[in-house]
């Protein structure tokens, strides 16, 4: 875990922690050459109560081991 996200896990409450780290789970970076997909949380960063529809940044593929263009998707959530 990165510095900010052991912070969040170790400063708010266990239900803010969990609910921050799931929801950052929901967000992955797609790379643009090779496909691979990762979680946010997995990558060490946090998106919480964010929305955003063909977002695209620039960071390091774990697949490629290069820097790329990848856009940020939400996954797909099931409805009850």
């Amino acid at each position: 875990m990165t510095l900010i996200q052991r912070l969040v896990v170790s400063l708010l409450p266990k239900r803010w922690s969990d609910a921050i780290r799931a929801e950052s789970q929901s967000w992955v970076l797609r790379c643009s050459v090779c496909g691979t997909a990762r979680s946010v949380w997995d990558m060490g960063g946090i998106r919480y109560k964010a929305a955003s529809v063909g977002r695209r940044v620039v960071v390091r593929c774990g697949q490629c081991g290069k820097f790329r263009e990848m856009s940020l998707e939400r996954k797909p959530t099931n409805p009850l």
